[in-house]
């Protein structure tokens, strides 16, 4: 079923076009085809995707905006730096959502190394609890197997390897 969507998704023009995941790439030092996969996991590619997450209670905890899911927390330090003015610039911007991605995994990487498992805490953060560390690894597991669908269907090989 996820190599029917991957067909799909990589049919359907985008408006974070392949030249975004590049650029973003290139700038952060990250594969491009590795923030295609986790974009495609993250969003299923949708630019306007937005996602509450919430407590046991329901509460409102965060929100995740746009096609990489760009937390609150990261949002709010992409305003305090004066990158956007308010939430919605990553729903209307895809390239800048795709920026903004790589700004964030390329800060995780600096943090935990340029490994799959700490791919996982562009999701599940760096909390060190058993559950958070199953969901690094679940996430992790996921983007792996977006992205090698993509390689199998004849993307750009990457320029930086991921172990």
């Amino acid at each position: 079923m996820r190599w029917l969507w991957l067909v799909i998704a990589l049919s359907i023009p985008l408006q974070a076009s392949a030249f975004c995941f590049q650029e973003a790439g290139q700038r952060y030092r990250v594969d491009p085809v590795l923030l295609q996969a986790m974009g495609i996991q993250e969003s299923n590619l949708r630019p306007g995707a937005v996602n509450v997450n919430r407590d046991a209670d329901g509460n409102v905890l965060s929100r995740d905006y746009g096609l990489m899911q760009i937390s609150t927390k990261n949002v709010n330090r992409l305003i305090s730096m004066g990158v956007i003015k308010r939430p919605e610039d990553l729903l209307t911007n895809a390239c800048l959502n795709v920026q903004a991605g790589a700004w964030v995994l390329a800060q995780h990487l600096r943090v935990c190394g340029n490994t799959w498992r700490c791919l996982g805490s562009y999701n599940a953060g760096f909390h060190p609890s058993a559950r958070q560390e199953q969901r690094r690894l679940d996430y992790a597991q996921a983007v792996r197997d977006v992205y090698n669908g993509l390689k199998a269907l004849g993307a750009t090989p990457a320029r930086l390897a991921i172990r």
